[in-house]
């Protein structure tokens, strides 16, 4: 499924571009077996290459249409190298080139200059060795985006239609094209599939009038259904066109709907007719906020600390564990506590922060315990300031037992609570981030996954940085890498989980973690906010003197 496009402010001086990626003839993964795609976009900047952002996953797909679409501001003035990186998502592990998105497929590196100026960009795909792919391209096409915050809720279900498999119903998803002036066409939105239903009803979406229909109400939309096939060879059911003009008529309670036509059948079958009908419910418009609108109203961003105190941590009291206390150079826990906390702390009016640990034995009894207040003060686990957590997680260190197993549902569940008693007042005063620091994979995954996909329809967002050198691929299913959430507690409606290994960033300059794990929160905060209907606050933030 598509993700809606950042809605953050545009740098002064700059202009928003919208970068769509897809490839032609990509590799097979064995020789029968197609590949699952999924593309990162890095941007090199301080001497290094940084990540930008992530596709969704396509399974079995040699030449996907990603709906992702990476926004980036262009300056003129400035070479904006970009790298774009394809990778095999289903592949068996990382080998050389590969990264915990499986095996590398191919990449190349181009400026956004050149895509800029050709506004459709087609290269060879180059192998990890740096050799070049014989057939694989890659495409990308750029299109700038109008300073607009206007967005649409759309909401489409299908009426009958045509069943395309023999033992069962058809699965049919909805893709949504924007249709140029020369006829090209630009992928907008994917819709969820719909399993074994010939008459699905589709989730409601929100999408910029901006990618829709570059904010022109007559520009032509093109609609096209297919069965899913786990092979990637999707069935095609039919098709419609309408504009957007059309689709407002549905914005008065009053129901549009299209014949669903199948060009092929229309030509060869005498008394065809249709292949069912798409009926659009709901076309609202709205006006979404920015997070700087959100904070300059009075919300409040509550930053909470959980720590990985399990033993595969190794004994803090030896120099090879992650725990151990070096006078002369802080571990990585600490690092990460200092680089990402110090810039929460700005948005927090109290400068308090609860933090917590798991998987350790903790006094007077010793028991496991996975949700612990770090002071021992279970009543205000609150530190004063990074700083004061800092000093708590040193003090704590000695008095506990580094035990297991690596649990995080009943730490999100517990911050969880109060975000749930916040949502109630349907008010913007507070949103809560969740730093998880980690040294393994995760031993209550089905819990965890719950969890999450409760708190996604919280005012909450989870970070999760990996310590050590472990193996974390699991963290891809809490992550949403592979698609939104699904758990028995069902579908996430929002991607609030952000995973970054904090080895990626050793050579990296000192604020180039906290950078990348917080460059999400604006957008989730915007998200949540905007999906319930919630404008900002008209309070001012409380005031606070700055330290001397």
């Amino acid at each position: 499924m598509s993700e809606g496009i950042d809605s953050q402010p545009v740098a002064l001086g700059a202009s928003r571009v919208e970068l769509r990626v897809s490839c032609w003839s990509l590799l097979l993964r064995e020789e029968t077996l197609k590949p699952d795609p999924c593309v990162m976009l890095q941007s090199f900047s301080d001497g290094q290459w940084n990540e930008v952002g992530r596709s969704e996953v396509l399974r079995g797909s040699q030449n996907p249409v990603f709906a992702h679409v990476f926004a980036l501001d262009y300056f003129f003035e400035e070479m904006q190298l970009l790298k774009f990186e394809v990778f095999d998502a289903g592949g068996e592990g990382a080998e050389d080139g590969g990264s915990e998105l499986g095996p590398l497929i191919g990449a190349i590196e181009c400026s956004l200059g050149q895509i800029v100026s050709q506004t459709k960009v087609t290269k060879q795909l180059a192998l990890a060795n740096g050799e070049p792919s014989e057939n694989s391209t890659i495409t990308i096409e750029a299109e700038e985006v109008s300073r607009t915050n206007e967005f649409v809720q759309l909401e489409f279900h299908g009426q009958e239609l045509d069943d395309k498999d023999f033992f069962s119903k058809s699965d049919p998803f909805l893709e949504i094209y924007k249709v140029n002036s020369n006829n090209t066409e630009l992928l907008v939105w994917r819709t969820e599939v719909v399993k074994n239903n010939l008459s699905p009803q589709w989730e409601s979406f929100r999408v910029s009038l901006q990618s829709l229909c570059s904010c022109d109400p007559d520009k032509t939309i093109r609609c096209i259904i297919y069965d899913h096939d786990s092979s990637g060879k999707h069935d095609y059911i039919g098709e419609f066109s309408t504009t957007f003009q059309e689709m407002l008529q549905a914005s008065t309670g009053e129901e549009v709907k299209w014949a669903c036509i199948n060009h092929k059948y229309l030509e060869k079958k005498k008394h065809y007719k249709n292949s069912g009908h798409i009926v659009l419910t709901q076309c609202k418009m709205e006006k979404v906020h920015t997070f700087l609108d959100y904070i300059m109203g009075g919300l409040q961003i509550s930053f909470t600390v959980a720590i990985d105190f399990t033993a595969s941590n190794g004994d803090p009291r030896s120099e090879h564990s992650l725990h151990f206390i070096n006078p002369k150079e802080p571990n990585e826990y600490l690092k990460t506590l200092s680089s990402v906390g110090e810039i929460c702390q700005d948005y927090d009016s109290d400068k308090r922060f609860p933090a917590f640990g798991f998987g350790a034995r903790v006094p007077p009894d010793f028991e496991v315990s996975h949700d612990f207040a770090i002071n021992f003060d279970p009543e205000n686990p609150e530190c004063e300031r990074i700083v004061g957590v800092i000093e708590a997680y040193k003090r704590c260190l000695p008095q506990i037992q580094l035990y297991g197993p690596t649990n995080v549902a009943p730490i999100i569940n517990k911050v969880a609570a109060p975000a749930a008693e916040e949502e109630k007042t349907g008010l913007p005063t507070k949103y809560r981030v969740l730093l998880i620091l980690t040294d393994g994979v995760v031993s209550d995954m089905p819990e965890a996954c719950d969890a999450v996909v409760r708190a996604s329809r919280l005012p909450l967002s989870i970070i999760i940085v990996g310590i050590g050198n472990a193996d974390f691929s699991d963290m891809r299913e809490l992550n949403g890498d592979r698609g939104m959430l699904e758990s028995d507690e069902g579908r996430a409606i929002r991607d609030i989980v952000q995973f970054v290994p904090l080895r990626e960033f050793k050579k990296a300059p000192a604020n180039a973690l906290a950078k990348y794990v917080l460059a999400e929160v604006p957008k989730q905060v915007v998200e949540y906010y905007g999906s319930k209907g919630i404008s900002p606050g008209t309070q001012k933030p409380p005031s606070s003197s700055l330290p001397q």
